[in-house]
């Protein structure tokens, strides 16, 4: 007999798949009760007997047969860890405040037209920007460095009075948790590319709100997305109320693994961490760049403000430019597959390519685009 449970797994912490597999009830049984646990498979035990070790499920419960767990979520958290750094937090909180509630977000995701997503009105129900850990006092000799010396320099590895009993504000752990029904394709590394940009004082807050405003902005204008490094998918809920069903044994392999996982990689940042004290004590002219390797792209020495760059709608549909290569050789492009336009360019284009069909609702003014790739799909 077949059964369809909702698995709860942990690549990064709390996500969620829906699958088939064999069941040790009855086909009566179920029938009877589709929520019946007693004398069910240890699903958990099973697979992480047969997951790599950095995925553990970690815990399960019965689901309807037609359940689907990506489009049946309910609500979402996202959770973006960050160091202090340079950044203004109170400033970036602020900022984050306005991309809550139902807006458009089309300048805030990669636009993934091509698969059907012509629809870009998504409701975020909560955005906050908080310190999530301070940076502990750390020293060469347990908080006592008046007789540690450097036999390099013959003085002191932190010297007294650097370290406050707070640590160093730059070394905070800071977190971005945004909860949402729905999200675009990097929306989440989008905002938080434009908060990094906001805390690090070369965007005003409001400049959120005024991208909201797709009439004012209708285009993106072109800046980077944050790293992936950082990026969780912490939770999801669900309609149904069921109990998750969670083995005690398994759960705390599980939670031995995170153990050793953490005790490896927090030893390697402690290590860091010390040579960062010492190396940092010489330097003349403090440096806070933690955050600086989580936005890509190459840094320009000239900042250009955000609304004054240029934006996705300049090139036009169908715009041949000639691009010089290494090799000499000169070839013409279609720009909008490498730089695509405004949305209402980028339907056309995929109209015109045959990748999208679009289909005349009753309200003549409306249009619904639906990918040919995927036939009965419809806008999210």
């Amino acid at each position: 007999m077949l059964r369809k449970p909702l698995i709860e797994i942990c690549p990064h912490y709390s996500q969620t798949i829906s699958l088939d597999l064999r069941s040790s009830l009855s086909q009566e049984q179920l029938a009877a009760d589709p929520d019946m646990t007693e004398g069910e498979l240890p699903y958990t035990k099973i697979l992480n007997r047969l997951l790599p070790e950095d995925i553990r499920v970690l815990a399960w419960r019965p689901a309807p047969p037609d359940l689907s767990a990506r489009f049946q979520c309910k609500q979402r958290t996202y959770k973006y860890f960050f160091p202090r750094g340079d950044l203004n937090v109170q400033v970036m909180n602020s900022a984050a405040r306005f991309i809550v509630g139902t807006h458009d977000f089309r300048n805030f995701c990669k636009m993934d037209v091509a698969n059907g997503v012509v629809s870009f009105i998504r409701s975020i129900v909560s955005a906050q920007v908080s310190v999530m850990s301070r940076d502990p006092h750390m020293s060469a000799d347990s908080g006592d460095t008046s007789g540690t010396e450097d036999p390099r320099r013959g003085s002191s590895l932190v010297p007294i009075g650097l370290v406050s009993r707070s640590g160093v504000p730059g070394y905070d752990m800071c977190v971005l948790t945004l909860v949402g029904h729905a999200f675009l394709w990097h929306q989440v590394r989008c905002i938080m590319g434009l908060l990094l940009l906001v805390g690090q004082g070369k965007e005003e807050a409001d400049v959120v709100q005024e991208l909201l405003d797709v009439d004012s902005h209708p285009r993106k204008p072109q800046y980077s997305m944050a790293s992936e490094l950082p990026l969780n998918l912490f939770h999801c809920e669900y309609e149904q109320g069921t109990q998750w069903y969670m083995n005690q044994e398994c759960l705390t392999q599980v939670v031995r693994t995170l153990q050793s996982t953490w005790t490896k990689l927090y030893v390697k940042a402690s290590m860091v961490r010390a040579m960062l004290l010492d190396l940092e004590s010489s330097l003349e002219t403090p440096v806070s760049e933690q955050t600086s390797c989580l936005l890509q792209g190459v840094r320009s020495k000239v900042y250009q403000p955000l609304l004054k760059r240029p934006t996705c709608g300049e090139l036009e549909s169908g715009q041949l430019w000639s691009v010089w290569f290494s090799c000499g050789i000169v070839l013409a492009y279609d720009l909008l597959s490498v730089f695509p336009g405004s949305l209402e360019t980028r339907i056309e284009h995929y109209v015109k390519r045959q990748r999208l069909e679009v289909m005349e609702t009753e309200d003549q003014s409306s249009l619904s685009a639906v990918s040919s790739d995927c036939p009965g799909a419809v806008p999210p």
